[in-house]
């Protein structure tokens, strides 16, 4: 029984782990992509840590309800639909920041070229 119990302890340890990855990674990927999308600005380093934040609920969330992920690579041209598409609304969530359309089109291939190269599990 004490096995079942330490396996299902790391288990959730190593998600909890994988989530703030991935949230980091998040944050680096986004503020890159914001510094070189003309028409997308973060104004300060608490927006891009809420936004990474909301970005990544918002992909969590389409992945569980439709099982498509809202990365530009994630499913061709539906996953870079969805990357502008969240990287859009997500304005509407955080103070300080601001994205055109036109900008989340070129910051979600910007997001999706960055991300590509970044090592590590891009799964949760």
């Amino acid at each position: 029984m004490d096995n079942n119990q330490s396996t299902t302890s790391q288990n959730t340890g190593n998600t909890a782990w994988q989530i703030i990855g991935r949230l980091i990674v998040s944050a680096i990927v986004l503020g890159i992509t914001a510094f070189f999308t003309p028409g997308f600005s973060i104004n300060n380093i608490w927006s891009l840590g809420i936004a990474a934040i909301i970005l990544t609920v918002m992909d969590y969330l389409i992945v569980k309800f439709t099982g498509l992920h809202a990365s530009p690579f994630g499913k061709g041209f539906v996953g870079f639909v969805l990357a502008v598409i969240t990287l859009y609304v997500t304005q509407y969530f955080v103070a300080g920041y601001s994205i055109s359309w036109m900008a989340a089109i070129i910051g979600a291939l910007i997001y999706g070229v960055i991300d590509y190269f970044i090592p590590g599990e891009q799964e949760m």
